[in-house]
C-alpha cells in the first residue's frame, strides 16, 4: 500500500507546478490512456489525458500564479465497495495567486486557496479514474462576493487534522480498516432520525460513533462546527428541513488507512427540496448531491470529519447559476 499511496502523492504534487514544456508527457505517462476523470460543476466529465489537461489542469494552473499543491491528507487502500480497486484520496489545497479568470469567476490578484476532496483509482500504476470536487462558491468567497449571502456556520480554511499526520498515515490496512468499520456503522445509524431534536441513534454519548469534542469541517454555505449540538445546530438541522427524504450511502469508494477513513458518491444522494435552503425557495424537485467525506477517528470515535459536497452542481440543479449570479452582484 505504501507504494502506490507514495507514487501517486510524488506525482500528483509535482504535476501542479511541472514546467508546460514537460506536462503533456507527464500526464500521459501517469494517467491511463481511457482515464476518465469526473470533477465538479461546470468542469464534469473529462475523458482521456488531452481532456483533463485542456479541460482542468492547464486551466487552474493558468489561473493561480506559482500554484502549490498542500495535501492535509492523503490516504490509500483497498476500496470495500463492489468497484473495489485500489484508491487514494486526498484532502488538498490549490494555492496561489488568482490572477487569471477560473470557470467564468474574476480573478481577485490576491491569495486564494481553493479547497479540493479527490479521489484516484490506481491500476498498474497508472490512474484509471479520478472523481474531484473544487469548494467553488468558497472561491467566490475569496474573492469579496458572499455567493449565499450567509452561512450555516463558521467560514474558515480547512485546517490539517490536529494530530498532524494525515499524509501518508502509519497504522497499516488493519487500523485503516477499524476506522472505516466505525465510520460505516456511524453511517447505518445517521440515516434515521428525530424530526424534532434531529437527533439520531448511537451518535453521541458514550456508545457513540462520535467523539464528545467532535469537529465538523463543511464547505461554504455550510462552514463549520464544533461539538455534536454545533453540528446539528450549523449543519444538520437545516439541511434535513430542507431534504427530510434524503437518501444517502450510494458509494462507489470506501477506503481505510490507520486512523482515517474516506467515502465518496457520485453522487451519493437522492432526495427532494421541500424546505427553503440557502436562501433558495423549497419547489419540490428531484435533487442529487456529490459527497466526499474525510474522517480521523480516536479512541474508537470519529473526532474529526472534513466533508466536501459538490453546491456549484446542486444549486444548477435548484435552477440557480451560482457563478454568474455572484459575477453579477460583483459588477
Amino acid at each position: 500500500m505504501t507504494d502506490f499511496r507514495a507514487a501517486t502523492h510524488t506525482f500528483l504534487n509535482t504535476l501542479i507546478r511541472a514546467p508546460e514544456s514537460v506536462l503533456s508527457d507527464l500526464v500521459h505517462e501517469h494517467v491511463a490512456p481511457d482515464c476518465v476523470w469526473d470533477v465538479s460543476h461546470p468542469i464534469n466529465r473529462l475523458q482521456g489525458p488531452d481532456a483533463i489537461l485542456d479541460g482542468f489542469l492547464r486551466p487552474l494552473r493558468g489561473a493561480l500564479t506559482r500554484v502549490q499543491r498542500r495535501d492535509e491528507i492523503f490516504i490509500g487502500g483497498q476500496n470495500r465497495r463492489e468497484e473495489g480497486g485500489q484508491w487514494v484520496a486526498s484532502t488538498t489545497h490549490y494555492l496561489g495567486n488568482f490572477d487569471s479568470p477560473f470557470l467564468g469567476i474574476a480573478p481577485s490578484h490576491h491569495l486564494m486557496l481553493i479547497r479540493s476532496g479527490e479521489f484516484y483509482r490506481i491500476d498498474d500504476g497508472l490512474i484509471t479514474k479520478a472523481r474531484i470536487i473544487l469548494d467553488v462558491p468558497d472561491m467566490i468567497r475569496q474573492t469579496g462576493v458572499d455567493p449565499f449571502g450567509f452561512s450555516y456556520g463558521l467560514e474558515t480554511l480547512f485546517p490539517g487534522p490536529a494530530t498532524h499526520d494525515g499524509v501518508l498515515p502509519s497504522g497499516g490496512p488493519e487500523a485503516g480498516s477499524r476506522s472505516l468499520d466505525i465510520v460505516e456503522g456511524m453511517l447505518v445509524d445517521l440515516h434515521k432520525f428525530n424530526t424534532v431534536t434531529f437527533a439520531s441513534s448511537n451518535q453521541t454519548g458514550t456508545a457513540g460513533y462520535w467523539h464528545e469534542d467532535m469537529l465538523w469541517y463543511g464547505p461554504a454555505g455550510i462552514g463549520s462546527n464544533y461539538l455534536w449540538d454545533g453540528f446539528v445546530k450549523d449543519h444538520r438541522a437545516a439541511f434535513l428541513q430542507a431534504f427530510p427524504d434524503r437518501k444517502g450511502g450510494n458509494h462507489y469508494c470506501r477506503v481505510g488507512d490507520g486512523n482515517y477513513a474516506a467515502i465518496s458518491g457520485w453522487p451519493s444522494m437522492t432526495m427532494t427540496f421541500q424546505g427553503d435552503y440557502l436562501g433558495i425557495k423549497a419547489d419540490g424537485r428531484s435533487l442529487t448531491l456529490r459527497v466526499m467525506d474525510f474522517y480521523r477517528c480516536s479512541e474508537g470515535k470519529i473526532i474529526e470529519n472534513w466533508v466536501h459536497l459538490d453546491y456549484t452542481d446542486l444549486m444548477a440543479q435548484m435552477g440557480v447559476d451560482i457563478i454568474a449570479r455572484s459575477q453579477k452582484m460583483a459588477a
